[in-house]
Formats: structure tokens, C-alpha cells, sequence
């Protein structure tokens, strides 16, 4: 199937440039490579030398003085013969070459230690409290097994992923350290060109720390270790060494933790999928967050192959077709997909090497007894809406103030990797229907809107050059004519929030979501009035922020998961505390909390007595949301202490039940949670921020009220306070017009007058 012969592809060639590349190209090159390794090898030897005379010179310090005055007296020393400058110059270089042999070559390991190491340490991470999660190690599930019985398109699927030059260089890669700093200084990736043998040392001999000091002792302990062992030596080591994601280390256990079978019988599917792994085994990771990641490294890995010869197209082109399938991914871990997620975080920053490797201690915001309320209430309350054909759910638990994320479940269960329960969906793009109305009618109260504004929740047209018409709906069909902002707001009316959007545009919107905490909005041309109905995708974690940040007040707190790491030494790599910006006005915070938590404005949409009221707890305000096409349904709600967000749908977007409403679909699961948190808690108002004003206003006109007008009292910005009332012959012709449009109700003719109807260019 593949030939053992190694041909790296290259631009073709004219006959000149052949012969120039043969005669003088590769001469050359062995020529600097061989006297690179000769360099090394002689610098190691003065290095060694540098380092016994130390020691030497360390264990005899008392005596050294003596001893320098007795030879000075007898005129041994030849250097007591030499001018003071050349002396002076000869001292500094004999420091220098001590001071390199000490900081490169002390304690330098031998290569012979590959059979005799001691074993690395794990990175432990933690919840606030102490409980340990997950235990990140390397050396615990580890199967070995002879290269003979490794097949050989396993072997070559290796070789093509990690090093296609690996039976001709001598340890190291010229070349590919020569890519490795084009791409660092041109693309910023970090990529540090390590062959086969260089990732073994460096794995087995050395510490994870990315340093030049350590980059040389890897390529000399490279050359030493091909002079000592044989090249299938080394590739047998390396197989049996590398790590594959989690505690698969080696390639058969690797086989076995993914696929539930020895690599003797992997396919050239499954092989090339396990050859992608080791170059981070955390993002292409099958059983992570991100399972697609894997499965484009395993074509990325087929291509090499073909690239380089090892396989011909088709059979690449059936490899990639093929159907793999994965055993059960049961891993002692708690809290699942907020670990992939820390970890991701800690492999960004600090490499795989040094989280896998380093002995880290990884302390987190999640509160383990909040994580595993909101994993129970979304498993038995999704088990419950199997008939309203919704498969999973998600949710996110924060600290409003501080931007702690104290619960993270992306899924009903993270080990169903069949129905890709591994996919974080709080991470993962989906539409957030009604509830990012709360944007909409934030940006509007602070510019000269106020909760008694009046909106039409009447018929309406848009017309947008090259665009077709929208008309807008709302979720039951009906209208209700005009409404206030606090009521059309809290019955989560469509219309009046698009008749709102238009009044201002969407790029004022897109600008507000920024600050508040969306930051996948990025092409604002996709967007359009729908936007203000869930149109634009967001991620359950940023519009759990937005929430927050109306619930502290306007003050957007960056979402934190990582409170300290510390290395083995108990050194602190760092240290989070919570980063907060005022990004709304905190009156016009406090207005929107106090539409969210008015269970009498909503109720008339959403009944007296739904999920969305928590018993003893009048404070909560809350929001639902559902998609138009009904792919997406959530409920977010908060007090002054925590904010939850809940997610209900399907991972492959099927469309849920017509009857998985803002009340029936995700509602009943956040009340179960927030219930939770609050059930040992006593109720606490909101506080009144200064410069609002509380007055009496007419819920027709949402002017000051009048003779014969319903009334309320209504929150104002107080250089925004009403100054007119509303007059008598208006009430009367409002009364009068509703009057009309309710026998037209009941005789069928149709919800509204005609004259209620518009368009709008």
C-alpha cells in the first residue's frame, strides 16, 4: 500500500536547478548539519569539564586562597606573567564558559535514562472550595507494545503527521527548525520544529518550560540519543511515550481509550485521527469541546500521506469516509465541560507540555454544589421534554459582581459522546431568540426612551433597498395595539421591539451587545431588524453576561474560571481578580430589572403563576427566549447575587415541539436551579440608584394621568420625567378604538382596523 521510501514534495525543477540542489545543495547541507553536531557535542565535553571543575573548585573553597597565593609565590602560574588587560580578558572568557556549562549542561541527563526516568507531575484543578476535579497526569494508562506489532500504516500516519524526515536526519531538522522561526516570525505560531526524537527527550528527559536553554539541551540529547539507539529504537519509544489526550499515553492506549481496541486492528481512519492527536491532544480531541477539530486534523494527517507517499489518494479519500466510531469516554472527572474549558484556557497560555507535565495547581471559580444542581435539574428536566422533542440542554451559573463562573454544564451528559454530549454548548453559537430584546430596550432607555413609552404592537412592513419586505410577527399571531415599553417588554412582544430597533438602527445596538459583552458580531452586514429577535447567533456565555451586567447595576465584570496557578514550587504563575467597566447607566439598569421582575406586566402572556415566578423570592427578574424557527429556547433570570442562564434544544438543530414555549422548554429548569441557590436565602430588595424619580403616569399615553385614565406608577430617569398629562377626548377615543377592535375579534373580521396597519420605508 505505501512504500517505505520517504518523498517530500517540492515545486518542480528545472534540470539546472536539479543538478545545483544534488551537487551543491544537499553536500552542503550535511555539511553544516554534521558540523553542528560536531559543535554540540564538543561544547557538551567543555561543558561536563566546566561543570566537574566547578564542583571541584566548590568542594575545595576553603583551600582555594591558600592555594593561589602558594602558586603565586612560586611563580607557576603562566598568567601571572600577563599584562593586566589580557589577563582581565582571559578571566572573563574562562566565567563565560563556566557560566554556560553551568546553565546548559548542569544536570544534564543522559539519554540512557529513557528506560530509568522518574516520573513527571500531573496539573491538579480545583473548585473554589478545594474539591479536586480533575487530575491531569501523564504515565498512568500506558500499554507498551513492540514497533513490529505497531502496522505500518499507523507508523506511517505518525511519520507524516509529526515527521516525514524522521529516518534521515540525525536527531534534528535543520529545516524544520528553519520553518519553525519563518512561521514564528511571520504567522506568530508557535511552533517549535521538533523532530520525532527531539519530542521524545524533551517529553521523557526535560521539563516543559519553553526556553532557548532548554531547546539546546533537547537537540544535544537528540544527537546523543540517535548515536546511542537505533532509529526504530527510537521510534518505538516515541509510540509508546507521546501523549494522546488525557491519560492516553502511547499509542495502544490511545487505541484502546478512543476506539476500545489494539492498534493492531485500527483502520487507516482511526490511524490517521490518533497520528493528529499528539500535536495538542487537548484542541483535536475527539471527546472535547470542539469534536470537528479532530476530525479535520485526521484529513489534514491524510493528506500528508499522500503528500509525502505513504498512501494514494483513494485510499486517503476512503479513510476520510469512513465512519469511526468512539467507546464510551468515562474519565474521572467532575464538572466535564467546565474542565475542557479551564484547560483549553491553561493549553493557550501555557502549552500542552506544561499543563500535562508541569505539576500545576489549577484553582477555579466553579462551586462544585451549584455545578451539580445544575447538572441534575437539566438531566431529569430534559429526560421530561422528550415528547416536546427537545434532546439536551445547557446552562451557565455566574456571580453577578465578581464575573465568576460558578456553573458550567454544556450538555444533559458530557459522556454521550454518540449524541455529541462532549460539545460545550454554553460555548457553541446559537440563536437567543426574545430574550436579547434586553439590549434593544437597554440602548433605547438610555436615549430618550422611558418605560411608559408607548409602542404600536400593530401590523407593520419594512421595506430596505435590496432586501425583500419584512414584516414582522408575533409569537401568537396577534396585536395589541399600543403598548408601553414596560409592557411590551415584559410580554415579549415582537413588533413594538422591531418597531423599536428601527427607530435608532441596528449598528447602535451592535455597538451597546459589545460593551455589555457579545463579541461574535463581528460581521455587522449579516445583521438586520431581526436582530432585536434573536436573529444574530451568540453564545449562552456571553448573553449570560449581558444579563449580569444589568444585574450589577450596568457594570460589565469580565467572566472569570481561573482564580491562581501555581507551578510544583508553589510559585504563583498568576493570580485573577474581577475587571469591571461601567458600560450602562445604572438608573437605566435598575428600570429594566424592574420591568423583568414585574410578574403583573408579564402575566398577561405568560400567566400569574408560571416558571418564571420563584416562590418567596419577588426580587428575581427574568427573561425567556425562543428562536422563530424554534431550534432554540432559553430562559435567563438573576438577583442581586447570581445569574442563570438555561439553554433547551438539539445539537443538530432540529426544530423542537411547537409547544416548547419561553414557559415550557428551558423556564422549568431555571426555576429549578435559581429555587436552588435562593431556597435558604431571604428576599432582598433592589437598591435605588439616585436620579430616578417614581411618578404616577396613564398606561394609555404613558403621559401623567388624567381624568378617567388606568394608571401606575412608573421609574424615570429624572431629567426625563413627564411634565404634560394626558387629556380626557384621547383616553376616550383609545377606550373606543379598543372597543371596536374587540368585536372585530369576536366576529372574526380580523384583530385590527385596517388604519392600524403601516409600512414603513
Amino acid at each position: 500500500m505505501a512504500r517505505k521510501k520517504k518523498i517530500t514534495k517540492v515545486p518542480k525543477l528545472t534540470n539546472l536547478s536539479k543538478a545545483v540542489l544534488i551537487n551543491i545543495g544537499k553536500p552542503l547541507y550535511l555539511v553544516i548539519e554534521y558540523t553542528l553536531i560536531g559543535l554540540l557535542l564538543t561544547v557538551s565535553a567543555i561543558g561536563k569539564i566546566a561543570n566537574l571543575t566547578v564542583e571541584t573548585i566548590s568542594s575545595n573553597i576553603r583551600a582555594l586562597p591558600k592555594y593561589i597565593n602558594k602558586l603565586t609565590k612560586k611563580k607557576k602560574l603562566a598568567f601571572s606573567k600577563l599584562s593586566l588587560p589580557k589577563f582581565v580578558f582571559l578571566l572573563l572568557f574562562l566565567i563565560t564558559i563556566l557560566s554556560l556549562g553551568i546553565l546548559i549542561f548542569k544536570d544534564l541527563p543522559s539519554p540512557r535514562q529513557l528506560t530509568t526516568r522518574q516520573q513527571v507531575m500531573s496539573t491538579k484543578i480545583y473548585d473554589r472550595n478545594g474539591v479536586l476535579l480533575y487530575k491531569i497526569y501523564k504515565d498512568e494508562n500506558r500499554t507498551p507494545i513492540k514497533l513490529a506489532d505497531v502496522p505500518s500504516h499507523v507508523r506511517y500516519a505518525t511519520l507524516a503527521a509529526e515527521d516525514a524526515e524522521f529516518y534521515s536526519h540525525p536527531g534534528f531538522s535543520l529545516r524544520g527548525i528553519g520553518r519553525s522561526i519563518y512561521k514564528n516570525a511571520t504567522q506568530g505560531e508557535r511552533s517549535g520544529g521538533s523532530t520525532i526524537t527531539q519530542q521524545l527527550v524533551k517529553n521523557a528527559l526535560l521539563s516543559p518550560e519553553k526556553t532557548l536553554v532548554r531547546k539546546v539541551k533537547e537537540i544535544l540529547l537528540s544527537v546523543e540519543t540517535e548515536m546511542m539507539y537505533t532509529k526504530n529504537e527510537i521510534f518505538e519509544m516515541y509510540l509508546n511515550e507521546v501523549s494522546y489526550g488525557g491519560s492516553a499515553y502511547g499509542i495502544e492506549e490511545a487505541s484502546q481509550v478512543y476506539f476500545g481496541k489494539s492498534v493492531r486492528d485500527i483502520s487507516l481512519g482511526e490511524a490517521s485521527l490518533l497520528a493528529g492527536l499528539p500535536k495538542s491532544p487537548t484542541r483535536f480531541s475527539p471527546f472535547g469541546s470542539n469534536p470537528e477539530n479532530s476530525i479535520q486534523r485526521q484529513k489534514d494527517v491524510l493528506h500528508l500521506m499522500v503528500v509525502n507517499k505513504f498512501i494514494k489518494q483513494e485510499d486517503a479519500d476512503k479513510a476520510a469516509a469512513e465512519q469511526l466510531k468512539f467507546v464510551d469516554n468515562k474519565t474521572d472527572i467532575k464538572a466535564p465541560h467546565f474542565v475542557m474549558y479551564v484547560r483549553e484556557k491553561l493549553v493557550e497560555k501555557y502549552g500542552e507540555e506544561m499543563v500535562e507535565q508541569g505539576g500545576l495547581e489549577v484553582y477555579t471559580t466553579l462551586d462544585y454544589n451549584i455545578q451539580k444542581l445544575a447538572e441534575e435539574s437539566i438531566k431529569t428536566e430534559v429526560e421530561k421534554l422528550s415528547r416536546l422533542h427537545v434532546t439536551n440542554g445547557a446552562s451557565v451559573v455566574l456571580d453577578v459582581q465578581t464575573g465568576d463562573i460558578l456553573a458550567m454544564v454544556g450538555s444533559k451528559d458530557y459522556f454521550d459522546t454518540k449524541n455529541d454530549g462532549n460539545v460545550n454548548v454554553t460555548t457553541r453559537l446559537r440563536q437567543p431568540g426574545s430574550s436579547i430584546k434586553v439590549l434593544n430596550y437597554a440602548y433605547a432607555l438610555g436615549n430618550g426612551y422611558t418605560p411608559s413609552s408607548i409602542l404600536q404592537d400593530t401590523p407593520v412592513t419594512f421595506n430596505t433597498a435590496g432586501q425583500p419586505p419584512y414584516a414582522p410577527k408575533n409569537y401568537d399571531g396577534t396585536f395589541k395595539g399600543p403598548l408601553t415599553i414596560r409592557d411590551a417588554l415584559a410580554q415579549s412582544r415582537n413588533i413594538p421591539a422591531v418597531r423599536l430597533l428601527a427607530s435608532y438602527g441596528v449598528e447602535k445596538m451592535i455597538d451597546l451587545g459589545e460593551k455589555m459583552g457579545i463579541n461574535t458580531w463581528k460581521d455587522r452586514s449579516r445583521f438586520g431588524l431581526s436582530l432585536t429577535l434573536g436573529g444574530g447567533e451568540v453564545k449562552l456565555l456571553e448573553v449570560a453576561n449581558l444579563f449580569a451586567t444589568v444585574a450589577n447595576y450596568g457594570k460589565k465584570t469580565e467572566l472569570m474560571s481561573i482564580t491562581k496557578v501555581t507551578n510544583y514550587k508553589n510559585d504563583v504563575l498568576e493570580q485573577n481578580t474581577s475587571n469591571t467597566t461601567e458600560v450602562l447607566d445604572p438608573r437605566v439598569a435598575y428600570q429594566l430589572i424592574d420591568i423583568l421582575k414585574d410578574n403583573g406586566a408579564r402575566s398577561p402572556a405568560f400567566g400569574s403563576n408560571s416558571a418564571l415566578v420563584v416562590r418567596n423570592h419577588p426580587e428575581v427578574a427574568v427573561k425567556t427566549g425562543t428562536s422563530n424557527d424554534l431550534r432554540d429556547n432559553l430562559t435567563l433570570g438573576f438577583n442581586q447575587k447570581y445569574l442563570v442562564a438555561v439553554w433547551v434544544g438539539n445539537n443538530d438543530g432540529s426544530p423542537m415541539s411547537r409547544i416548547a414555549s419561553g414557559i415550557t422548554g428551558a423556564a422549568p429548569i431555571w426555576n429549578k436551579i435559581i429555587f436552588g441557590l435562593l431556597a435558604q436565602e431571604k428576599t432582598a430588595d433592589w437598591i435605588q440608584p439616585e436620579g430616578l424619580v417614581k411618578i404616577p403616569i396613564c398606561t394609555l399615553t404613558g403621559t401623567l394621568a388624567c381624568q378617567g385614565c388606568p394608571t401606575r406608577t412608573e421609574w424615570f430617569l429624572k431629567e426625563k420625567a413627564p411634565t404634560l398629562a394626558c387629556k380626557k377626548e384621547t383616553i376616550d377615543k383609545i377606550n373606543a378604538d379598543r372597543e371596536k377592535r374587540d368585536k372585530n375579534k369576536q366576529i372574526g373580521v380580523g384583530q385590527l382596523l385596517p388604519e392600524a396597519a403601516s409600512t414603513i420605508n
